[in-house]
This record gives C-alpha cells, structure tokens and sequence, in this order.
C-alpha cells in the first residue's frame, strides 16, 4: 500500500500531467516518472515532490494552510497555476462524464 507521501507525489505528477499536455502542447517533451513532460514542467514535478518529500509536518495540511512555507514565491505560483488548471479540467471531465452516465 503507498505511503502518503507517494500518494501525493502521484497526484502531484498527473495534475502536472494535465497541465502539461493542455498548455504545453507543441513543446518538446521526454519522459519522466512515467509521463511525457516538457522541461518547464518536469522541473516543476521535480521541485514539488522534492519539497513533498522533505516536509517535516505529518500528518501534512494542504499547502495553501500550512504555516511553513517552504516553496519559493516563483515554485508556489507556479504549482497554484497548475493545481488551478487541472483541478477545472478534473472537474470539468467528471461532470461530463456524469452527464453521459445518465443520457446512455
């Protein structure tokens, strides 16, 4: 069974997942931690599980409540772009497909 730590690091790495094939659709991408990211997005998937990986709270509060900040000003933005794009886009995928369910 995954820890908490790696169930974070794998949401972590498909909302950057998301992001990166909506936003990012022309740039050149490799592989990392089982996804196709581009080089913007692979350090942010870098830096966030990094920075997961060392929180020293357990058990650890949402970041945007935590009273350590411990991403700098440009990684917090960043990730808060992120979270924001995928999270709609999760929400707008799931309501669809709540909506096909019940006309099917």
């Amino acid at each position: 069974m995954p820890s908490d730590v790696e169930k974070d690091i794998q949401t972590l790495r498909r909302f950057v997942e998301i992001y990166c094939r909506g936003r990012h659709k022309e740039a050149e991408k490799s592989v990392y931690m089982g996804v196709e990211l581009c080089s913007q997005c692979r350090e942010t998937l870098e830096y966030a599980s990094r920075r997961r990986e060392l929180c020293p709270l357990d058990p650890k509060p949402a970041c945007k409540k935590c009273k350590i900040h411990c991403y700098d000003p440009q990684h917090r933005e960043r990730i808060r772009e992120v979270m924001r794009y995928s999270g709609l886009h999760l929400i707008t995928r799931g309501r669809l497909d709540l909506i096909l369910h019940y006309w099917l």
